[in-house]
């Protein structure tokens, strides 16, 4: 199978966490993974989803591309140009986001691309993501 792109954009409001939740379960359901890995990247997305709304704002929108392949799925989270973390609470959620996507995921980084800053975390079939701790 080729790669698939699907991108999803939704408004930065918490609301809205149990859509991106429930599309990348829907996504990675027909790979093959276990139970305990679409669970993971249940969260990866999540996760991923509150730390780029927060670091926007609700008047803003998180846009999340999912890149479907045989072995793995790849989830990149636009943060804007204007991310931010204003506040000693955000940016302590901000700091547990981070340390979920690490721990779900097979690899975590933030990067840049054209769009500008983004959060990009791969979850692949197969790889015991406990393996190394």
């Amino acid at each position: 199978m080729a790669e698939d792109h699907i991108t999803l954009t939704v408004p930065a409001k918490g609301e809205y966490a149990k859509t991106v939740r429930m599309t990348a379960a829907a996504l990675v359901s027909r790979m093959g993974m276990t139970y305990d890995e679409v669970d993971d990247v249940r969260i990866a997305a999540e996760e991923a989803f509150v730390y780029a709304a927060d670091s926007l704002g609700e008047d803003e929108e998180v846009t999340m591309d999912f890149i479907v392949g045989d072995e793995a799925i790849e989830i990149v989270t636009t943060l804007g140009d204007q991310a931010r973390f204003d506040d000693e609470d955000t940016e302590r959620r901000a700091a547990y986001a981070t340390f979920i996507l690490q721990s779900v995921c097979d690899r975590f980084e933030m990067s840049s691309d054209d769009r500008g800053p983004c959060l990009r975390v791969v979850k692949a079939k197969g790889v015991d993501t406990d393996a190394d701790a």
